[in-house]
């Protein structure tokens, strides 16, 4: 019986642990999944084909400061080719949990065809 008990507990620490873990990783998981449709969304705009480099980089970043991303501008490139427009934003997260720190490295981009 006693044996039995210390697993359910171990069990229940487990998942506490990994409700945690998710409640302060899922957020900014979320958060660049949105950035990411924004600069597929950006990047496929017939507009974006002629609009100049600046105005689409300022524009991704207005998106991730409202999504409180830690976006910096030189992390927005954005490329013209014969095939179109290309949005590239690579950034790191860091997140401070108990007793660790993780940082989290994001690459949201997208093209025209």
């Amino acid at each position: 019986m006693n044996a039995s008990r210390s697993r359910m507990a171990a069990g229940i620490a487990v998942l506490g642990a990994m409700a945690y873990l998710g409640a302060n990783l899922a957020p900014i998981y979320f958060r660049n999944l949105e950035l990411q449709r924004f600069v597929e969304e950006t990047a496929q705009k017939a507009e974006s084909q002629s609009a100049p480099e600046g105005v689409l980089a300022a524009a991704v970043m207005e998106k991730a400061q409202e999504l409180r991303l830690p976006v910096r501008y030189d992390n927005v490139k954005v490329v013209r080719t014969e095939a179109g427009t290309r949005i590239d934003v690579r950034y790191n997260a860091r997140v401070d949990l108990p007793l660790y720190t993780v940082d989290l490295h994001f690459y949201p981009g997208a093209g025209s065809k």
